[in-house]
């Protein structure tokens, strides 16, 4: 298999699809996915879209090798271990609970790292919210288990 090839089928996986509804979802054969998969052949340019649209993630996830792990290698302390968990839900603790009120002991997506800032979503007892906040600012993170 393929970077793009195994990207494609664990993203595949971990939304529970199958082969053949993933290509019933982008109007091509099953065989023609499994040959995505097993990187004997690539998707056409015009379906890469697509497949990240159906895959959520984006077209630079699924066409730029090993990006995210040079990304990840470029970053220090805090932010190499935040990284790791983009996408994934935490608890956030700050050095300053008053700075983020909104955020305390709220379960928090890690949507976005980018140089000291990260973009988190969270649900709350006001709703739900989309906020930027420097990474500097956490004290520490856990990792919230679904259950």
């Amino acid at each position: 298999m393929n970077n793009l090839g195994n990207k494609i089928a664990k993203k595949r996986k971990d939304l529970g699809m199958t082969q053949t509804e993933f290509a019933d979802k982008l109007s091509v054969t099953r065989q023609t996915v499994s040959r995505w998969e097993a990187g004997a052949v690539m998707p056409d340019i015009d379906k890469i879209s697509d497949i990240a649209d159906i895959l959520d993630v984006s077209c630079d996830y699924l066409l730029k090798d090993d990006a995210a792990d040079e990304k990840t290698a470029a970053l220090k302390g805090p932010s190499r271990l935040l990284a790791a968990l983009v996408g994934t839900k935490v608890k956030l603790k700050f050095f300053d609970e008053e700075t983020d009120v909104d955020l305390y002991d709220a379960v928090c997506t890690i949507l976005e790292l980018e140089g000291n800032w990260m973009k988190i979503k969270a649900e709350t007892k006001k709703g739900a919210l989309e906020k930027l906040i420097p990474v500097s600012s956490v004290l520490s993170f856990e990792e919230v288990k679904e259950v």
